[in-house]
This record gives C-alpha cells, structure tokens and sequence, in this order.
C-alpha cells in the first residue's frame, strides 16, 4: 500500500504484517528498486520501502543531508507507531540506516549495509563526485545516468541482462538533476561511521560484491571485524546491485536475517 504523511511531502510502500523491516534505496533509485524483495519478505514481514527526498514524486527539501534523510525516515516510523524495526540500506540508503542506528539505537534491532560502508568519503572519492557533478551540470542528468549507472553491475550481469541494466538506466532517469547533485553533496559530508559499528550490539549484514567498482572490497572488508555479531556474505561476480543481481540469494540471506534479529 502506498501511503503519505506530511501532506505528501513523506512517502512510502507498506506491505505486509508482522516484524518491521525497513529497506532504504540509494543514490538516483526509488523504492522501486527493492519490489522483488519485498514480495518474497511480505508474507512473513512488514516491509517499510520509503523514497527518499528527491526520489520519485517526494519533494526536494533542502539542505539535504544523510542525518536530515534519517529524521525523515524516523518520521515515517513515528506515524506508523514503530519502534523496533530491522533497517537495511542500499549503498547511499546504508549510509541512511547508519545514520539511523546512530540517532536512535533504541529503534534499530537490525542493520544491514547492502554494498555499502560506514566510512566517509576520501579525498579521491569525493573529487569523483565532484566530477559527476559537472558532467551532470555540463551534459544533463540523463546522459550521465546512461554513461555511468550501467557501471553499477558486474561485468557478468551487464552481458547477460542488458535489458535489466537498462530498466535500472531508465529509473535512475527519473531522478531530477536536483536530487542527484544533493545526494552526491549529503555523501560527500557524511561522516565516518565506523564507531556505529563498533558499539553497536545488534546484528549487522554485508552484503558485498567482488565486482563492485563503487563499494570495493578493500574498502569494506576491514569493516566487516567491527561488529559484536556480522553476518556476512561474499559473492564473486556481482557489482553494486546484489538485489537484482542474485535477487533469490538476496531474498533468502535478508529473510533469514530478520528472523535472526527478532531471538
């Protein structure tokens, strides 16, 4: 079911019952980008998929950050009366539940970092950013999502599913200019979160792929040690997209997850 808070200014799925668990998209997606998921979770668990500020029709606000991202979704929590809730994050949406899970620890019983990281940006990171952002400025927002979201698969994947690729372009398509950039911006000032990981006592999830050029391993393996209790999970030949790419592994690993986190 599609709800809206805040006179439409909030908005997101809402399918199925029991435990909560809450799937935050990342840079240049929608809610959309987690159905498969949540038709194989529905039947056993509630599935929060938000969009974002700037995502799908949801306003813009600015300025935007990762912590303003985070009160947004707590606001959503809030109005449905939540208050304990597994919360996995794709790549920008981990930075997302980081963020979360740093505010309001007493919420999260669950965090799950999809290709992502609690790290901040470096200083080669963030010039990349900046990077796209010019080729944005400079060329449009559609041609730097056809020339650069491909990228976000293994080289397997975009050879065998190019149709699939090409739905992700399309989607990332409908992102406005505007949201790109304040995304690329609320990353580049996101802070190191690696203390998150340590003093948490939760269950916390990696998902990682071997051929993601965004989340390398060497940059996320170091992480995986920090937690009290990680599940962790490596796959050869996958990108930066693990729930479309392995999407029957994804369903399981998430499902076995949550029922984890609720002992």
């Amino acid at each position: 079911m599609r709800k809206t808070i805040h006179n439409g200014t909030r908005q997101y799925d809402d399918q199925g019952t029991g435990p909560v668990v809450v799937l935050i998209h990342g840079f240049a997606e929608n809610a959309a980008i987690w159905e498969i998921q949540q038709a194989y979770l529905k039947s056993n668990f509630r599935i929060i998929t938000p969009d974002l500020p700037g995502a799908a029709n949801v306003p813009l606000t600015l300025p935007l950050t990762i912590e303003s991202m985070a009160d947004y979704v707590y606001t959503i929590l809030l109005a449905e009366n939540i208050d304990k809730a597994t919360v996995v994050g794709h790549s920008m949406g981990g930075y997302v539940a980081l963020a979360l899970a740093d505010k309001h620890p007493q919420l999260v019983q669950g965090l799950g970092l999809f290709h992502s990281t609690a790290t901040a940006d470096t200083a080669e990171k963030k010039e990349a950013r900046r990077k796209s952002i010019r080729l944005m400025e400079q060329y449009g927002a559609e041609t730097f999502a056809r020339q650069t979201l491909p990228n976000m698969f293994s080289p397997a994947f975009k050879t065998a599913q190019p149709d699939r690729v090409e739905a992700y372009v399309q989607m990332g398509m409908q992102c406005p200019e505007t949201a790109m950039v304040a995304y690329y911006e609320a990353m580049m000032e996101r802070p190191d979160r690696t203390s998150v990981l340590k003093n948490v006592t939760i269950p916390v999830l990696f998902i990682i792929g071997k051929d993601d050029a965004a989340v390398p391993t060497d940059i996320i393996l170091p992480q995986i040690t920090l937690p009290r209790l990680s599940s962790i999970h490596i796959f050869d030949e996958v990108g930066h997209m693990g729930m479309w790419e392995i999407y029957e592994a994804a369903n399981v690993i998430l499902r076995q997850f949550v029922e984890f986190c609720q002992h």
